[in-house]
């Protein structure tokens, strides 16, 4: 299995929204909380390491690029 990265979901910005949603009324430790946790149930689900690996990857350059595009 490869790391698929466009949207699988009919209504994409639904799905944001319900994740954004989730942390509604959360304390920053909580939605911390709440963003490991999925993350363990989701990659649980997925059960490949190497699409693991890769997400991790991707998700990794994708923060550093965000944090220097914020510096500059």
């Amino acid at each position: 299995m490869t790391l698929s990265t466009s949207s699988n979901f009919a209504k994409p910005d639904d799905a944001f929204r319900m994740i954004v949603e989730a942390h509604r009324g959360l304390a920053d430790a909580q939605s911390g909380d709440l963003d490991a946790a999925l993350v363990l149930i989701l990659a649980n689900h997925i059960g490949d390491i190497d699409v693991l690996r890769d997400a991790i990857a991707l998700a990794k350059r994708r923060v550093l690029e965000t944090d220097q595009q914020q510096q500059q």
